[in-house]
Parts: structure tokens; C-alpha cells; sequence
């Protein structure tokens, strides 16, 4: 048997594929979007685009933006009854 590769992708086949219409390039403005401190927002991993990749486990949920941390920005997710810090490129979040 081969071992079951541990990456950041691993078991992301279908959580991580595009439909046919949104395959490509995402448009240049996702990435430039800026968010405030406090604004709700939820995470939704972009494929096309790898750099920025939150742990596919946050894909879905939605947080509150804490802090900008060079291009990416601090997210404060609820998970399992705790408050997790996912760090996140504007790329993969949109506005709750």
C-alpha cells in the first residue's frame, strides 16, 4: 500500500473543485479587496489561486477580520467550542 500523503490538500477532491462556468482565473479584484477590523467575513478557499491557503478545515465558516498581517488578514473562527486564529489572503474570503 502507499501511505496517505498528510499536505495541505489532503481530502480536498471535492471540496476544492470548481464548477465548469468558474473554472480559470479568479478576477484580479477578489485580491486587492480590503476588509476593516471587526467586519464579519467567511472563508471560501479559491482554488486557482494556492498562495494565502487557510487549513482546508475553516473552508465554510464564517469570523470576525482581527488584524492585517502583511497581505493577508487575522480571522477569528469559532471551531469546536473555541475561538481559532486563521490567517487568510483577501483572495479566499468574501463578506458575511
Amino acid at each position: 500500500m502507499v501511505k496517505a500523503s498528510k499536505g495541505i490538500m489532503e481530502k480536498t477532491r471535492q471540496k476544492f473543485r470548481r464548477s465548469p462556468r468558474q473554472r480559470g482565473l479568479s478576477p484580479i479584484t477578489r485580491s486587492l479587496a480590503t476588509f476593516k477590523v471587526g467586519e464579519r467575513v467567511t472563508i471560501v478557499i479559491d482554488s486557482s489561486v494556492q498562495k494565502g491557503w487557510p487549513h482546508h478545515r475553516f473552508h465554510g465558516m464564517t469570523g470576525t477580520v482581527v488584524e492585517r498581517r502583511g497581505a493577508a488578514f487575522v480571522v477569528d473562527v469559532r471551531f469546536g467550542g473555541r475561538i481559532k486564529k486563521a490567517i487568510v489572503r483577501p483572495e479566499h474570503l468574501r463578506r458575511a
